[in-house]
């Protein structure tokens, strides 16, 4: 069983960075591809970025890509979301998951063991 907690969401002006951690307990954390997701007030979650089990592959909404890098340290057992060049759409609370179960990467559906959220708010 994983359990994540994620950590470094704030305000932070258009153009600005953050970046995103998602601590894991638990001795499987490098058993598990890892997904972001992210959910805007009245929205749906939606997928954001995700990494293989060795980080070694990665995936990335086209919302994001070439802003937002996703990577992962194992022997931390934490995996990270480095977001630039944000913008006012950016605004969300932002998830980490495991995914645990068959189908599309991009799809919450495949994953489990949600965090509790951290919100992430981009001033125009």
């Amino acid at each position: 069983q994983v359990q994540l907690v994620e950590s470094g969401g704030g305000l932070v002006q258009t153009g600005g960075s953050l970046r995103l951690s998602c601590a894991a307990s638990g001795r499987t954390f490098s058993d598990y591809a890892m997904g972001w997701f992210r959910q805007a007030p009245g929205k749906e979650r939606v997928f954001v970025a995700a990494i293989s089990w060795s980080g070694g592959s990665t995936y990335y909404a086209d919302s994001v890509k070439g802003r937002f890098t996703i990577s992962r340290d194992n022997a931390r057992n934490t995996v990270y979301l480095q977001m630039s060049s944000l913008k006012p759409e950016d605004t969300a609370v932002y998830y980490c998951a495991a995914r645990k179960y068959s189908g599309s990467i991009y799809s919450p559906n495949a994953y489990a063991n949600w965090g509790q959220g951290t919100q992430v708010t981009v001033s125009s």
